[in-house]
Formats: structure tokens, C-alpha cells, sequence
């Protein structure tokens, strides 16, 4: 039987200062991939978009496997340190879990702008001292390359993995986001990794899809760009194969059935001179 929500009450990992009763791009994310730290306007939100859109939840869940698969091969490579902006809600199987499982002394730092998300990672990473997350502005990358908690777990001197996971779609052409790449990676030490997914296609449309303008009215503002759009962000740094492809088609394991029609594009590039 469906829920119905019938009282919205404020739990405990949500801040009194967060407004429930506005959707969150964090919390619409948390529910299409399954989680439950979210509020009935974000579901109202999701539902709304995926009708328009009823490949968008599946696109999400191939995004976050894409992510774990990225880690994944980056802790074989021997990084040991991950600094995720954007992160949303730390949902089970997130990057901490991923890297952990392969490398116990591995160090991550999450980093969203969203106060919730931020709250319940807190929560969450309690017990971890080898993890942390903090809120935190993509705009403003000397504040998150400064910060307490990345100069705590972060050793820009060895390798690190820059994840920018679902961001920088929300990144217009006008404020450059090469360049905005460009000052975290500048500070990466070489055999560091960029790891970026995006919505998109090998083609764009003119007219953006009807999700994408729901998302952007009510949400924020969503870009697709096509492979080279998204490999020129890459640029200075060595795509590792098979390149910039759909998500589900980076390397995916052999018991999963890929599905190559799924709006959204990933790649992952090294430092040179490792």
C-alpha cells in the first residue's frame, strides 16, 4: 500500500533553519535512488518530474552505480583520498563505504550546499573519523579546499579523486565551468583523478526535455551538454577508457545489464605525471 503523508512532522536530523516546505535537489535526488530522508514536497516534486521523464529515477540509480564503479577502480590505482562536492544525501553504498571496503585507511570529505544533506551526513558519519562532511558552496572552491575538515583528511601532496557527481549540469556556460573545474584541479597533486558525471546525450536537443524545464522551475536550473562538451571539461587531464560515455557503459560490471539509452554521460581523467 502507498504511504500517504497525512502529518509532516520535522525529524530530528532535520536543522529547524532547513525549509521543509520548499523541494531540495538533494532530498528529490534521495528519493528516486530510494532513500527516505526527504519531505513530502520533495516527493511531490519527483513525481511531478518523473512523469514528464519516467527514465529519470533509473538515470539517477545508474549515476550513483557509476560512482561506486569509479571508486572502485580509482582505490585500485591507489587512491586513497576523496573529496566529493555536491554530494546530497550519503545514501548505503555511498563513496565512504565503497572506499573503506577496499582500503581501510582511505579518507573522504562530502561537501554539499544543502544544510540537510549536510545533517544527516553528520549523523551518519558520527562515528567515522575518516570521513567527514560539511556544507559548502561549488562556487567557492578556496572555502572547500581550505576548510577545517579537508586539510584534516585531505593531503593535497598525494593523490586525490575529485568528485563533481550530478553537479555540473546545474553549471551554466555563462559562469564557465571549466574554469571553475580548473581551480580544484589546479591544486590536485599528479596521479589525482577527476571524476565527473553529467545529464546529456552524444546529440542535445534544442529544445530542452520537459523534465528538464520542471527541474529548472521549481528545482534549479538544469544544463545538458553532449561528449565533447563534457570531455572539454576534462581538459589537461587523460580520460581514462572508455572515455566520455553514457553511465551505465563506464565499465560496468559483468552481472549488470547496461541500459545505453539512460540521459546521463560520465568520465573519469587522471593528472598527468604520476
Amino acid at each position: 500500500m502507498e504511504r500517504q503523508d497525512t502529518e509532516l512532522e520535522r525529524p530530528a536530523w532535520a536543522p529547524p533553519e532547513v525549509d521543509i516546505d520548499t523541494p531540495s535537489i538533494a532530498r528529490v535526488y534521495d528519493h528516486w535512488i530510494g532513500g527516505t530522508h526527504n519531505f513530502p514536497v520533495d516527493r511531490e516534486l519527483a513525481r511531478k518530474v518523473a512523469a514528464g521523464n519516467p527514465d529519470l529515477p533509473a538515470t539517477l540509480k545508474a549515476n550513483r552505480a557509476f560512482l561506486r564503479r569509479a571508486v572502485r577502480e580509482l582505490s585500485a590505482l591507489g587512491i586513497r583520498q576523496f573529496l566529493d562536492i555536491g554530494s546530497g544525501i550519503p545514501a548505503e553504498g555511498n563513496v565512504h563505504d565503497v572506499a573503506l571496503a577496499a582500503h581501510p585507511d582511505s579518507k573522504v570529505v562530502y561537501v554539499d550546499i544543502d544544510p540537510v544533506a549536510v545533517a544527516h551526513g553528520r549523523a551518519l558519519l558520527a562515528d567515522e573519523p575518516r570521513a567527514a562532511v560539511f556544507q559548502g558552496d561549488l562556487y567557492r572552491s578556496q572555502e572547500i579546499l581550505d576548510a577545517a575538515d579537508t586539510r584534516r583528511l585531505i593531503d593535497f601532496d598525494r593523490p586525490v579523486a575529485l568528485i563533481l557527481a550530478a553537479v555540473l549540469h546545474f553549471v551554466p556556460d555563462g559562469d564557465d565551468p571549466l574554469a571553475l573545474v580548473r581551480r580544484y584541479t589546479e591544486r590536485l597533486a599528479p596521479a589525482s583523478a577527476l571524476v565527473i558525471s553529467h545529464a546529456g546525450a552524444e546529440e542535445v536537443p534544442r529544445a530542452a526535455p520537459e523534465a528538464a524545464e520542471q527541474y529548472r522551475g521549481a528545482v534549479s536550473q538544469v544544463i545538458w551538454r553532449d561528449n565533447q562538451e563534457l570531455a572539454a571539461l576534462f581538459e589537461g587531464l587523460e580520460l581514462v577508457e572508455p572515455g566520455v560515455v553514457r553511465a551505465p557503459l563506464w565499465r560496468p560490471e559483468p552481472a549488470e545489464t547496461p541500459d545505453p539509452g539512460l540521459a546521463m554521460l560520465a568520465g573519469v581523467a587522471l593528472k598527468p605525471g604520476g
